[in-house]
């Protein structure tokens, strides 16, 4: 990071930030081109390892890259307010983001898939007890990205 006083490395203040947002972009490499993909999502942390939970359709280009091309980027940001100056230049905001790689697979397992889908409802509702039939979970792709690497910013 080339401006590493801006750099957050409190863990604690980095999943609080995690938890507060709701949006993740999952970004791909699909020959040549760069596919960003907007997402709800849900995030677990254990030990320091961070593991992002979403969901989506069984077929469509974000399912054909995940299991042709796992390897990904992602980003998430907000806390962005707009810090005024008398000129143009003077201008700035303050802002929180993060940012890393990753590796996507699809879920199988009906009992991780529970995890991952309650990991979701927890960031959208603040409730993660929620049931699922066994079609629900057989219909839904439940997407997991392993972080292997992830930075935080904030100014």
């Amino acid at each position: 990071m080339r401006r590493s006083d801006r750099e957050i490395t409190d863990e604690k203040a980095i999943a609080a930030f995690l938890a507060h947002e709701q949006i993740l972009r999952v970004g791909f490499y699909d020959k040549g081109e760069v596919y960003i993909v907007p997402v709800n999502y849900g995030c677990l942390c254990e030990n320091g390892r961070y593991t992002f939970y979403f969901h989506g359709a069984k077929a469509g280009r974000k399912y054909e890259l995940c299991r042709s091309n796992p390897t990904v980027g992602f980003e998430v940001d907000g806390q962005y307010r707009l810090i005024e100056g008398d000129t143009a230049c003077q201008y700035t905001a303050s802002f929180q983001s993060v940012i890393g790689t990753g590796t996507l697979q699809i879920v199988e397992d009906a009992a991780e898939k529970q995890i991952g889908l309650n990991a979701l409802m927890q960031q959208a509702t603040q409730s993660a007890e929620w049931e699922y039939s066994d079609a629900e979970l057989e219909t839904v792709a439940v997407f997991k990205l392993t972080v292997q690497k992830i930075s935080c910013k904030g100014k």
